[in-house]
């Protein structure tokens, strides 16, 4: 005799019993039901619409109200009883409410489908860990703003390739990190604009033939509009790779900036100290202290990547409307947004303790020839062509590393040598703070301009 599953509100289908594999294969719910609150949220809307085109009466509304109240309340104390045979979140919360009010839980479907209401969920809930991670990366701009402040004179080297290239000011280096994270907050904001849509309404792909009022539920949920396509509104996860390709532009800045702060941190360069609190030492080697903290962040870019190239391949081959693979978008998207505030929140709260050792980015300058091109540009203001300025300039660097020199080291007749066109004025723009002061312009590193890009920002990030 075939047994029928009546333990679930969709079983009245199916002649055969779920096979129990299948049946937790095709679960979401140990997994979706972090949604909860978001589910409750757009199922009080949701009643409250229908309430008002006469599907419930007060009565019902009331009583769903109390009883999505009392399954929030559960939720929250960790009380709910979750059931796999009810499959997802949505289905659980309705089953625990149909056994609370009774009917009027029934009735609460009417109008919608679990398509258009999983995709409105993912969309509450996105909204909000958006939310969350503006508030760490304001979080993090605000610890920049502050280093950049107290290290605005502290010369460095800058670097390309790698190689020592032309002074800068930590503060200016850490205010170009502030400017990526800007970049960051842009996105995200601008995500917002397009997840901020509401689906509900679509029900399953077609609509409902129910008189609903969408633009009561948008304005209750506090989405800007209705979404305009029933079948794009379902099927649709475009806001969800939005999302993770915003999310794998932030991990990549800040395994950049974890790239630097490991190698500053090394013996080997040894420009700044990381506190103790965000590293960790060795089972083997007593002397060892691990950047464990922009290490591992430097490691998660690659997860957070991962799940961007996974939701892509997920809707790569979908046709309209909805498919079961859509379950498939939800874990990745909450580890995204688990990474990402965590990340933040590890580099805030490391940022402000980072101490920069001075003296050795000082050293570090003047041993890599840093103020080369500020003597090709005097030659150049002299009068002389850029391209015979460069070769002077060479000739000069030859002897300074013939001899150990750095090229404000060198005496102004051993100069002379090389273009009689040198007087000594040179060893002005031939000292670090000479060449980095000469950068006095909007986006240079000179320790004023600096302050300014402090100032501005501070008012850009409201403080």
């Amino acid at each position: 005799m075939t047994t029928v599953n009546t333990e679930k509100l969709s079983s009245a289908r199916f002649a055969e019993a779920t096979d129990a594999f299948v049946e937790e294969f095709t679960a979401s719910v140990g997994f979706d039901q972090r949604m909860a609150q978001q589910d409750i949220q757009g199922s009080l809307a949701h009643a409250a619409m229908l309430c008002k085109i006469g599907i419930l009466t007060e009565q019902e509304l009331a009583d769903i109200q109390r009883g999505l109240g009392q399954i929030g309340a559960e939720i929250a104390r960790g009380e709910f009883v979750w059931s796999i045979k009810q499959e997802d979140v949505h289905m659980n919360i309705e089953a625990r409410l149909t056994d609370l009010i009774g009917i009027a839980g029934k009735k609460l479907h009417t109008g919608r489908s679990r398509n258009d209401q999983v995709a409105t969920d993912i969309r509450l809930y996105l909204r909000s860990d958006i939310g969350a991670i503006m508030v760490q990366l304001k979080r993090l701009q605000l610890a920049l703003l502050d280093v950049a402040e107290r290290e605005a004179d502290t010369i460095m080297p800058g670097f390309t390739h790698l190689q020592v290239a032309q002074p800068v000011t930590f503060g200016h280096h850490l205010m170009a990190w502030f400017e990526m994270l800007c970049r960051d907050q842009e996105r995200l904001q601008d995500c917002l604009k397009r997840l901020n849509v509401m689906p509900l309404g679509a029900a399953a792909l077609a609509g409902t033939s129910y008189p609903i009022d969408r633009y009561m539920t948008a304005e209750l949920l506090d989405f800007s509009r209705p979404s305009n396509n029933s079948l794009d509104s379902v099927s649709d996860r475009d806001f969800a790779i939005e999302f993770a390709a915003a999310g794998s532009l932030i991990m990549m800045h800040l395994s950049r900036f974890s790239e630097e702060l490991v190698l500053w941190a090394s013996a080997q360069f040894d420009f700044i100290d990381i506190p103790d609190a965000f590293c960790t030492g060795s089972s083997i080697m007593p002397q060892k202290k691990n950047p464990d903290v922009p290490e591992l962040v430097r490691g998660k870019s690659g997860r957070v990547v991962g799940h961007l190239m996974s939701l892509l391949m997920l809707m790569k081959s979908q046709p309209l409307a909805y498919n079961k693979d859509n379950q498939e978008d939800k874990e990745p998207l909450f580890d995204t947004a688990d990474t990402l505030i965590n990340c933040l929140r590890a580099f805030a709260d490391m940022m402000p303790h980072v101490k920069a050792k001075r003296e050795n980015m000082y050293n570090s300058a003047k041993r890599g020839f840093a103020t080369a091109t500020d003597l090709a540009d005097y030659l150049v203001r002299k009068g002389m062509a850029f391209r015979d300025a460069h070769e002077v300039v060479g000739l000069a660097v030859r002897l300074g590393l013939d001899s150990g020199r750095d090229l404000s080291e060198l005496a102004l007749g051993e100069l002379q040598g090389f273009s009689p066109a040198i007087g000594a004025d040179v060893f002005d723009i031939l000292k670090l703070e000479g060449s980095v002061a000469a950068r006095n312009h909007i986006g240079g590193t000179a320790p004023a301009q600096v302050r300014k890009a402090i100032a501005a920002a501070r008012l850009q990030v409201g403080v």
